[in-house]
Parts: structure tokens; sequence; C-alpha cells
């Protein structure tokens, strides 16, 4: 079920069918005859034609459309199979850049224009000023129906994003700058195999990094990775430290040494934090070993440069790296006990080097104090009243909400309070706020607002916000239990095959291939 047929009702504008691919990580198989692979790299052509009142969109460097409804699309560029992305379905375009434009339903591109218009090129010239030149010609971004399970997926010249990224008020653009740096690291220099998944996903997190402390400044940059690190900090609590999937070379293949085999493992059931966050830290690790920014940020450029267009292993990466800086390798720096790069890559657990996120302070510690105000016993209201949260920034309120998160359930009657006094999180349109504002509802037994779980659900059937809810709510209270077998038979129509498997897990039904 790789090629995603979607009924009418599963799009935003529920008049049309639509249909979309997902490649990665071994999924394209299914949609044309391939090496599928990433250590495979190809460019590729394809000609395809579409009802009347339909537009198909591709990831290639140039596309036409011809009579008959008919669209010719090259990728110019060698790619690896998963990158090869096609979707169909009623859909309209809207100029955002001198070389991006937005794809949606047409009920949707208005709000797409108004929240990327004239941002997507300032991310793209960062991100050349500092890892080289985007050799992929345009950048655009097709806005996926609601029932997208990703948050983004990084097809080359059109990166799929999920609606819940409308936020009217351009606060989650941070996905796309994650999106964006795929550009170099991922689909310029790929993996070769989805065991090193952490050489696209922890250079790539780095490079948003990198590129949203040049726009946003470090205090923002450190706060957003602070609740990256507190997503693997729940990761590894939920999976245990010790468990495989926690190191960043994931053998898919064979048993390893201590006997635990991943042999015939889907690596779709290894997507996790590990690769992202670990990975970052790993990144961010020899960043310090280098000890200088500007010196750093030469080297990624070199790195790019120098393996572009192929498929590596992190033996190369590191390789690259200590042939680079002889001085360090001199200094054996990957033998360092302790910080040693084969217990990095092979050793399951927290990473042994977390980078400085202190800058995030002056943004976490405002945060921190509010919430131990809302958790206390009395309330003391003057104190709560003298803080003005309308000035914060999206992810100041997210570190604010986690932070509520980890100390509920609160004294009787403080969520209540709290969700009259902030309209602006408890009534929020925010994806992000939304998902924890309900995960806090579902922690307190508020039943009073159980509704907004339930409309948030109904909205959206990304992995990452239904996933968590229902797990929630299975282990809550009866009348949570019930919400989510009352919500799930109302929207298990519109979820995606994966996500609607996942949920069925999670609440004891029988999962149907």
């Amino acid at each position: 079920p790789k090629v995603c047929w979607l009924a009418p009702e599963q799009t935003a504008g529920k008049q049309k069918p639509y249909m979309y691919t997902q490649g990665q990580a071994v999924l394209n198989r299914s949609f044309f005859p391939c090496f599928d692979t990433p250590s495979v790299k190809s460019t590729y052509s394809a000609t395809v034609t579409v009802p009347e009142g339909f537009t198909a969109v591709m990831s290639a460097t140039s596309w036409e459309k011809q009579k008959d409804n008919t669209f010719v699309f090259k990728m110019s560029q060698p790619i690896p199979s998963y990158l090869i992305a096609l979707a169909v379905g009623d859909i309209v375009s809207a100029e955002v850049g001198p070389r991006s434009r937005v794809w949606a339903e047409p009920c949707l591109v208005e709000a797409a224009k108004k929240e990327y218009d004239g941002v997507i090129e300032e991310f793209l010239v960062v991100g050349e000023k500092l890892f080289g030149p985007y050799v992929w010609g345009r950048y655009d971004i097709l806005f996926m129906p609601p029932s997208f399970p990703f948050g983004g997926m990084e097809n080359p010249c059109l990166t799929f994003l999920t609606p819940c990224l409308l936020a009217g008020d351009r606060s989650l653009v941070d996905v796309v700058i994650h999106e964006i740096s795929h550009s170099w690291f991922g689909n310029l220099v790929t993996n070769a195999s989805w065991g090193e998944f952490w050489l696209n996903e922890g250079f790539t997190m780095y490079a948003q990094r990198r590129i949203s402390t040049e726009v946003y400044g470090s205090a923002y940059t450190c706060l957003e990775a602070a609740t990256g690190r507190a997503l693997l900090r729940q990761h590894m609590d939920s999976t245990g430290e010790e468990h495989p999937l926690n190191r960043l070379r994931v053998v898919i293949e064979p048993v390893t040494s201590d006997g635990f085999s991943l042999a015939g493992v889907n690596p779709d059931d290894t997507y996790n934090e590990t690769p992202y966050e670990k990975g970052y830290c790993f990144v961010s690790y020899l960043a310090h070993l280098v000890g200088d920014q500007s010196k750093f940020d030469a080297f990624l450029q070199a790195y790019v440069n120098h393996f572009k267009f192929q498929s590596i292993t992190a033996d190369d990466t590191l390789g690259f790296f200590l042939e680079y800086f002889p001085e360090l390798k001199e200094k054996g720096v990957d033998s360092i006990p302790g910080l040693e790069f084969d217990r990095w890559l092979n050793t399951p657990g927290w990473p042994p080097f977390l980078p400085d996120l202190s800058p995030g302070q002056q943004l976490m510690k405002p945060a921190e104090e509010l919430a131990d105000l809302w958790a206390a016993d009395g309330l003391n209201m003057e104190a709560i009243e003298t803080v003005d949260i309308m000035a914060w920034r999206t992810y100041q309120l997210v570190y604010f909400l986690d932070q509520v998160l980890q100390k509920s359930p609160l004294p009787a009657g403080n969520v209540e309070r709290l969700s009259k006094m902030y309209p602006k999180i408890s009534k929020s349109q925010n994806a992000e706020l939304r998902l924890r504002w309900c995960q806090i509802i579902l922690k307190n037994n508020l039943e009073a607002e159980y509704s907004k779980v339930k409309d948030f659900l109904h909205s959206q059937g990304k992995q990452k916000y239904t996933l968590p809810l229902y797990r929630a709510m299975w282990g809550g209270s009866e009348a949570a239990q019930a919400l989510a077998m009352e919500t799930f038979s109302a929207t298990a129509a519109q979820l995606h095959v994966n996500v609607r498997n996942y949920v069925k897990k999670i609440l004891g039904l029988e999962v149907t291939e």
C-alpha cells in the first residue's frame, strides 16, 4: 500500500480522490521496478497521464504539461529510488519565491502562500552560504491531504509536507528548514544503507540548527534543540536505553554479537528519534572536537562537495573527517576513552556527549518557573499574572507545556484555571500546541475538554501526533478508553494504513494485513 490511494473524504476538499507515493525506506518497489536501496543512484524520466481535472507532480528537475492531460517529468541529477515521488490530485500552485512555489488543494493554497511567501528563499540562501550550491533547481512544496502520516518527506525539488504546518503564524517553519537541509544531507550525500540512517538525519538536524541559528539566533535554536532532546529522552525511557535500536549503527540483517537479530525487520519499523537526535549529538561532538564553528562549517561544505551524488557509509564520513583534520587524527580523537567513534556507532544508549544548549536558558527558565507556579498546591495568582505569555514564541510555549505535562496530574482545579487563563494555548489551532494540550487533558483526566482531543484526531492523521494520544487514552481512565474507541471507529477510514495498524495494536484490536 505504498502507492496511497485516498478517497475524497481523506482529502481537505473532500470532493475528489487523490494519490501519492511514499518511497522511504523500501516502498518504491511496489510503485515501479527498481534497485530499491539507497546505495544505487540514477536519473529518471516519467510520462504520466491523468484524468481531466487532475494535476500530476513529481520530484523532478523539469516537467511540462502536454496535450490530453499528460505530464512529462525528467530528473537530471542522480538520486536513490526512495526519492522518486508522484502525487496526483486536484492541486494548484502559487509562487512564493524566485525558485519556489507551493502546491496544495484549492481550499488550502491561499493559506500555504501566506505562510511561506518569501521565507523559503531566505532559508535556501543561508543553506547555500553554509553548505554550497543548491543543485536541484527549484524548491517547491506540496501540502498533502490531512491523512499524510509524516511531517515532511524531502523529495528533491518537491518536498511533501503535512498541512499541520499551516499554523497561520509561521511558527512551525523549522520542519521546512529540516527538509531544505536534506537538499545537501540525504539527497546529495546519502546513507548507503538504512542501518546508518543517522548519516541522513543526524547531519540534517545539525544543518537545520545551523540555518536556524543564522536566521533566528542561538537562544531560539537551543530551545528547539532542547525539545528534541526531551523527545529522545522520552523515546529511550519507553524502549529502555539498551534497546538495539538506540545505537546509531543499526544491524538490520544478520544476528548481532549479543544474539539480538533484526533480520527481516522492515527498516520502517526502525524509525525513531535516535538517528535524528543522537545523530545530532555525534555531529555536534565532531564540531566540538574541531572547536571552531567556521572551520567546521568549511568541513561540512568540503564533505558535501567531496561525496556529492554518492552513497556512503559512516566509515567514509569519519575517515574523511580525520583526513580533513590531520592534527585531530594525529591526536587520536577517534579513540578518546568513553567517546570512541566506535562506541558512538555501536553502543546503544544515551549520547556520551551533549552539546551546550545554555543559550536557550533565557527562554527556558521563565517557562520552567511558570510551570512550577501552576503545579503548586495553592495557586499564587499574583505571581502567575505577572508573566505575559502573549509575547512567547511557539517553542517557548511548547517547552512550558512539556514541563506542565511532566508535573501532571496537577492539583485539583489547576488545569481548569490554566485553560481559562490561556486561551492562546487551550484554544490554539497550532498542531504542536494542540498535541501537548491534548496530552495534558488526558494526563489530568479533564473530561470537560475531551472534545478537543477528538477534534484534533479528526483534523489530521500524522503519526507523531496520533499515536501518543491513543497511548495516553488507552493508559487512562475508562472514559478515556471509551473516547479512544469512539474516535478510532469514526476516523479509522481517513488514517494511513500503517498508522491505522499501529493504533489497532495500541487498542489491542486485530490487525488485518
